[in-house]
């Protein structure tokens, strides 16, 4: 496979190097991407040294796979400049989701969607993904009828600034803002913008995504993001509502049964999904399973995932293993 990342420089474009050097992707040339000022810049893969070029040059090395980490709006210039070329995208921004003629995946959910036609392919949202590969397969045995989630995210998921700015304020320097607020010793109800009804975008992306994912629109769905001062991944309380009655132990033992799902379920021995154990990892951790006693067939789930790789860098690398397993990566127009 020749393959590019586009974002190289990024922090998601980072980890994704590491994933695909982790999880051995056959990659036979790797073309490394980013803006016009980190043209040039040199980063090391896999023992090599490579020279990252600007996008044009990119489209005109028609590589097999892009890997897309750079932001919606280079997105939606970029991305169908390299289809038109042959290119298979994958895409990590908000761009293409909710277009109805690209598809959102979940490997572990719905990868059997994707063909060879697919050539710009929609990563989710990073607290999208945890959530649902937690939940799909509640969904399918239950039904679910309704969720409230509580969202509270890494810094990390806003990028490299956030990051410098918790730095600064725990070493009590001045530098470049982020959020409106500190984030030091700080909770921010306000992830992403906000936008109708009070919700923000991240909010509404929860909702809409999820019933794109689980193709079941009829899901009621209520969210609240909050920005944390953590770097090792996103946490969510997840409250849900199913059709049907269910034993708290059959939900734990599917849980455990389920691909990508690590169950920390032992609360006698304080053993529960925290972030500070997801950094670093792909699995989807989930814990804190109990009935809502307020509710009928109500539950409760408290599920963590590191946002920069399963969240974005390792599921979109996992829709690339998926394509080249299935041989529906496609490149006729090279020559």
């Amino acid at each position: 496979m020749k393959v590019a990342v586009v974002g190289a420089t990024g922090m998601v474009g980072t980890v994704m190097l590491n994933v695909l050097q982790e999880r051995n992707f056959p990659v036979s040339e790797l073309i490394l991407v980013a803006s016009e000022r980190s043209a040039g810049k040199e980063i090391m893969f896999k023992d090599k040294t490579y020279t990252v070029v600007n996008l044009q040059d990119a489209v005109k090395m028609r590589p097999d796979i892009a890997l897309f980490s750079a932001g919606g709006s280079t997105s939606l210039e970029w991305a169908p400049k390299f289809a038109e070329v042959g290119t298979t995208v994958i895409d990590n921004s908000s761009a293409w989701r909710m277009n109805p003629n690209n598809k959102l995946i979940v490997p572990e959910i719905n990868a059997s969607q994707l063909t060879e036609e697919d050539k710009i392919i929609a990563n989710p949202n990073c607290s999208t993904i945890q959530m649902v590969v937690a939940l799909a397969p509640l969904h399918e045995k239950y039904g679910m009828k309704r969720l409230v989630i509580s969202t509270y995210q890494s810094i990390t998921g806003t990028g490299v600034k956030a990051v410098r700015q918790l730095e600064n304020e725990f070493d009590e320097k001045e530098g470049d803002m982020a959020y409106p607020y500190q984030i030091h010793k700080n909770a921010l109800p306000h992830c992403d913008v906000f936008e109708e009804g009070g919700y923000t975008k991240e909010e509404l992306k929860l909702v809409r995504e999820t019933h794109k994912i689980l193709n079941d629109p009829s899901i009621g769905i209520t969210a609240t993001a909050v920005r944390i001062p953590v770097v090792g991944g996103h946490s969510e309380a997840v409250n849900i509502e199913f059709e049907n009655h269910f034993e708290v132990s059959d939900v734990r033992a599917l849980l455990e049964e389920s691909q990508g799902i690590t169950v920390q379920d032992d609360i006698d021995n304080n053993i529960y999904p925290m972030p500070f154990y997801a950094k670093g990892k792909d699995d989807v951790f989930v814990g804190r399973i109990r009935r809502d006693l307020s509710q009928a067939n109500s539950l409760n789930l408290w599920i963590v995932s590191d946002n920069l790789r399963k969240g974005a860098a390792t599921n979109a690398v996992q829709i690339a293993e998926h394509l080249v397993a299935h041989n529906l990566v496609k490149n006729d127009i090279l020559v």
